[in-house]
């Protein structure tokens, strides 16, 4: 790729944060394939100038490469000539149904609403703290989580996050999460299920219940909301 073609990229590609350092690489990758800002049977940036541009190690870069390959959109070539070059992308009936999905919904509204109710239900439960049926609960559900199946692991996932926001005292905020999380779930089944993402977020998972039980509030939104940001990376880099 020449200069100029790179300088197409500078839109999109920025340093990613550290926390989800994966999630909003292959987040900024997607959009630029999905965009067209580089064209199909058009070579990527080296893998050293997206690392630096990216600021990720290009262990994490070449993780990121691989889900792209393995979802169709990229293929990596040796040689002299070589690189990754972005693919042909031929319509799915999971692109489709994904479209009618996105078509439904203000995706932004969704994700920006979530984000609000987790953080702050996270919040509640480390400042007014669990007793000890509902430290056990959360525990329950977050140990539910630990090595699930991967056909299993979504459900697992959702049934910790609604435990934690039934666990907030508010029935409101639960109930609105409830409805806010089945419209999430429905654009997350037409995305694939990434393990390293997996890897990350139950990660995340645990020091959020680590921090929820610790009583420490502010550590508990925070985790909560990176946890968000990493998801909601996923999901604008797939739905773009």
């Amino acid at each position: 790729m020449n200069e100029h073609a790179a300088d197409r990229l500078s839109p999109v590609l920025r340093p990613v944060r550290a926390g989800n350092g994966f999630e909003e690489a292959l987040q900024q990758i997607l959009q630029i394939v999905r965009l067209g800002l580089v064209a199909q049977g058009e070579r990527l940036p080296a893998e050293r100038e997206l690392a630096e541009r990216l600021q990720i190690s290009r262990v994490t870069l070449r993780e990121v490469l691989k889900v792209l390959a393995d979802q169709g959109l990229v293929e990596s070539r040796r040689g002299r000539y070589g690189g990754t070059f972005v693919l042909a992308r031929p319509a799915t009936a999971g692109e489709d149904e994904l479209r009618r999905r996105v078509a439904a919904v203000d995706v932004e509204d969704v994700l920006r609403f979530r984000e609000v109710l987790e953080v702050g239900a996270a919040g509640l439960c480390a400042a007014h703290g669990l007793g000890d049926e509902e430290a056990g609960r959360l525990r329950a559900a977050l140990a539910a989580t630990h090595d699930a199946p991967l056909a299993d692991y979504r459900r697992l996932d959702t049934m910790l996050h609604l435990t934690l926001a039934e666990l907030s005292g508010s029935p409101t905020l639960a109930a609105q999460y409830a409805a806010v999380r089945a419209t999430v779930n429905d654009l997350l089944d037409c995305i694939p299920l990434l393990v390293r993402n997996l890897e990350h977020s139950q990660q995340q998972h645990t020091a959020l219940v680590e921090a929820v039980l610790d009583g420490d509030a502010e550590g508990a939104r925070e985790v909560m909301r990176e946890h968000c940001c990493g998801t909601a990376a996923l999901l604008r880099g797939f739905l773009a």
